[in-house]
């Protein structure tokens, strides 16, 4: 029995579409309750759950009839799917349970983490589903997700969902990009993670950045698209501006993470803005960015908290003193990362800040403390 048709048969419900395409087979026993001439009682006895069968046939069989054409059927089975003991539930979630099975539960558990959990850990979940889950507010859920490797590689949605949920933090940011070729710079410090430093990202050059863009657009490099490769020193002019976002936004996650390390200026500037947080991250860890950069990520107001924070860990990059300067002054420099810099600024910056109606009340109370402490 595909549950494609018999979705379709008794009516859409979250999760549940037409890419499942493996044939969702029951054994005789099971399949006596959902068969499409079985009458509406036995149907119904079926919905409430207290059938003598394995967890992941009882769940299916649940599954099907929360989709059945009649409402007191398909009320009953959805009520029961919630209400299905955790050892169940568990074994249902963990076991071969069909893919548009999963995906359903996903949707009607997606409060329930430790639900969540075991169909992200399960390898009969579909791409979909777990690119869903990758997109829910549950720090655990993310970390499974993030951990595979092959998944990610052959599903751009599941990495561009990670990259916009919240709780994707530095870490999973680091597996991932390790994963795709761009690692944390050797001059990072690592506060929050394992303590190992992780090599730094290879040179690239223009003729490589040429071959990458040609393979990401699918032709040859030119006109503005070329203005992505090579740093030409020239402004780029407001229609050229404009076509550049244009390609960009076009591009894939994964495509725009290439570009992201192998692009020129132009590119990093547009990229280190993506509101996809993987991206921002590959583009001000790119190795051909520069010093003049990074101080304008540092004062950009709409640049993500992890390029802020990515900047302020690096060792090489904060002995400037103008990063310092545009780190403290930035609103969006985490609280106590800014107040640690304001330690290294001068008397006149100190003063402004202190005066400042951008910055929080404790980085302009600091910079008062400060300027006190000095006489001044």
């Amino acid at each position: 029995m595909s549950p494609e048709p018999e979705a379709r048969r008794r009516g859409a419900a979250p999760g549940v579409s037409g890419k499942h395409k493996i044939r969702l087979v029951l054994s005789p026993e099971a399949e006596r309750y959902v068969r499409r001439d079985a009458p509406l009682d036995v149907r119904l006895l079926a919905a409430s759950g207290a059938l003598p069968l394995p967890p992941v046939e009882l769940l299916t069989v649940l599954f099907v009839l929360a989709h059945d054409a009649e409402a007191p059927v398909k009320e009953r089975a959805q009520k029961s799917i919630e209400r299905l003991p955790d050892t169940v539930m568990s074994a249902a979630l963990g076991g071969a349970a069909h893919p548009a099975v999963l995906s359903y539960c996903a949707h009607a558990f997606r409060d329930l983490p430790e639900r969540l959990e075991a169909i992200a850990l399960n390898a009969a979940a579909d791409d979909a589903t777990i690119a869903f889950l990758a997109g829910l507010p549950h720090r655990r859920v993310v970390e499974i997700v993030s951990n595979n490797q092959e998944r990610m590689l052959r599903c751009p949605e599941i990495v561009d969902a990670l990259g916009q949920n919240p709780l994707t933090g530095r870490a999973v940011i680091d597996r991932i990009l390790g994963f795709l070729g761009l690692e944390r710079r050797a001059e990072e410090v690592v506060d929050d993670l394992d303590g190992d430093v992780l090599p730094p990202p290879a040179p690239v050059n223009d003729a490589e950045a040429r071959a990458v863009l040609n393979a990401v657009l699918g032709e040859d490099v030119s006109g503005f698209a070329q203005e992505l490769v090579v740093d030409s020193g020239a402004p780029l002019d407001e229609e050229a501006t404009k076509n550049l976002h244009a390609l960009v936004q076009k591009m894939s996650v994964f495509d725009k993470i290439k570009l992201a390390r192998l692009g020129n200026q132009e590119a990093r500037s547009l990229l280190v803005r993506d509101r996809n947080k993987l991206v921002a991250a590959a583009a001000v860890r790119s190795p051909k960015v520069q010093e003049q950069e990074v101080v304008a990520f540092a004062k950009a107001r709409n640049v993500s908290d992890d390029v802020l924070r990515i900047i302020s860990s690096n060792r090489e990059w904060t002995r400037g003193y103008q990063v310092k300067l545009a780190l403290a002054s930035n609103p969006k420099t985490p609280q106590q990362t800014a107040i640690k810099f304001l330690n290294y600024l001068q008397e006149r910056d100190l003063r402004s800040l202190m005066k400042s109606k951008e910055v929080s009340s404790a980085v302009a109370t600091h910079a008062r403390r400060l300027l006190q402490r000095k006489g001044k």
